[in-house]
């Protein structure tokens, strides 16, 4: 899309979204790898040192290369950066704020993640940034008029395919717009596959699809946030609920059989359960083993990593809910940059200064967009141009008005492990899908009550 509408249609979605972050998930690609990348702790004495912690496996070389340039030209400041990808890191940011490891920079999602740090939260309101967020875009940060995150980015997901194995199957995926077409073109394709017709041109080519439900991030948040988006509308509204109805909780079914059915382990789902991030997407997507994932555009850098020709050939379909809303993916701000109050006051000058400069610098927005892949939630980006081909696939569906919101960081914090759990029991057989539902709600409301 041209560059100068990017803030206005970025801005157009926020509002009528209310998207949310996320503490686990988009952004938590590689499971629970625990990664530090800083080269060396060591300080000098007359250096402030700070320690960064965040979930995004993905972006953890990228960043660090941001921080080593940042470092370089401000040499007055140690920066550490410590990962943990997937459900492990909000166990481990608690141990760390609890602890005696607390860490200046962290990220949380929405108003669930808010309310349980408020004692840690650093009022970011005064920052330069804060005028040039688009609108929405810190709602679910703010409390009493105080910002209390910076967005890291906006991020979409639907059904991430591979272009090249859907013309090869004469599969026109322009008019993948509703659940039957979507249905009735994964089977086809299955049939396709297991019949060898395309055998020589994708050797290795085994099912449509691959489900990471291994993934609580995946399941949990994720998929279930397509039934709930409907239910809730925004975070805020999820935050406040004591309870959940699962409104549209047979359609949340059609979706996980959707997904599941056209799979590598379609004769047993409970394999399904043992299928990691990884698997899914490089050991999947990228090596054109599968064609179809459920995932967003932060998996390119992992898909790049492998091949960018399979990179290049990328879309994204809907992620449809039967017979509510069909034509759309999700769309969010992933994370929040927080800052600790309880940090001393060179370290929190520090902080502000390095995300100041990291998203506001003509050199910072460059490495945002272009080195980082992020979709910037900021207005004043108009002469950076979106150059990753998943970003300009979730912008497409943002300038068509195609969107669904992001409200599962308003829910009870752990409740998308226990539904993980749950619905990975249905794979199993061990649930049915009606006891699933009920556990759900159950779990929520106890949760709630808490």
């Amino acid at each position: 899309m041209e560059e100068s509408k990017m803030k206005k249609v970025i801005g157009s979605v926020l509002t009528v979204a209310m998207v949310a972050g996320m503490m686990t998930g988009c952004g938590s690609a590689g499971g629970s790898t625990d990664t530090k990348t800083s080269a060396d702790n060591s300080a000098s004495d007359d250096q402030v040192v700070i320690d960064v912690f965040q979930n995004k496996n993905e972006i953890s070389d990228a960043l660090q290369a941001a921080i080593d340039t940042y470092e370089e030209e401000n040499p007055s400041v140690k920066i550490n950066l410590e990962t943990v990808g997937g459900s492990d890191y909000a166990s481990s940011l608690k141990a760390k704020m609890l602890g005696n490891d607390p860490v200046e920079i962290f990220t949380l999602g929405g108003p669930d993640d808010i309310a349980s740090y408020q004692d840690y939260l650093e009022p970011l309101t005064d920052q330069e940034w804060v005028s040039h967020v688009t609108a929405g875009g810190v709602d679910n940060v703010s409390v009493d008029d105080e910002v209390y995150g910076l967005p890291l980015a906006i991020e979409g997901y639907g059904l991430i395919y591979n272009k090249k194995i859907f013309e090869a199957a004469g599969i026109d995926a322009s008019t993948l717009t509703t659940y039957d077409a979507i249905d009735k073109a994964f089977a086809d394709l299955q049939d396709q596959i297991d019949e060898g017709k395309l055998a020589d041109e994708f050797p290795v080519l085994e099912a449509v699809e691959e489900y990471a439900a291994k993934e609580s991030w995946i399941v949990g948040l994720h998929t279930n946030n397509v039934a709930l988006s409907q239910e809730f509308k925004s975070a805020t509204n999820a935050f406040n609920s004591k309870s959940v109805e699962y409104t549209y909780g047979d359609q949340l079914k059609d979706l996980i059989d959707l997904e599941t059915k056209y799979t590598t382990s379609k004769d047993d789902l409970s394999l399904l359960n043992s299928v990691d991030y990884s698997t899914q997407v490089g050991g999947g997507l990228a090596i054109e083993r599968v064609a179809v994932v459920q995932q967003g555009n932060w998996i390119s850098s992992e898909v790049a990593n492998v091949s960018e020709d399979v990179l290049d050939n990328l879309g994204i379909l809907p992620i449809p809910l039967k017979g509510v809303v069909e034509d759309s993916i999700a769309v969010g701000v992933s994370n929040y940059w927080c800052v600790n109050s309880k940090s001393s006051d060179a370290e929190k000058k520090a902080a502000k200064d390095f995300l100041n400069w990291l998203y506001q610098s003509d050199e910072g927005k460059q490495i945002v967009v272009n080195d980082l892949g992020f979709i910037p939630a900021f207005d004043n980006y108009d002469d950076v141009t979106i150059s990753d081909p998943l970003s300009a696939e979730v912008m497409r569906y943002v300038d068509a008005g195609k969107t669904i919101p992001w409200v599962f960081s308003g829910q009870p914090s752990g409740w998308d492990s226990k539904v993980a759990a749950n619905i990975q029991n249905y794979l199993a057989g061990n649930m049915t899908w009606d006891e699933v539902i009920a556990q759900n709600i159950a779990d929520w409301e106890s949760m709630r009550e808490q």
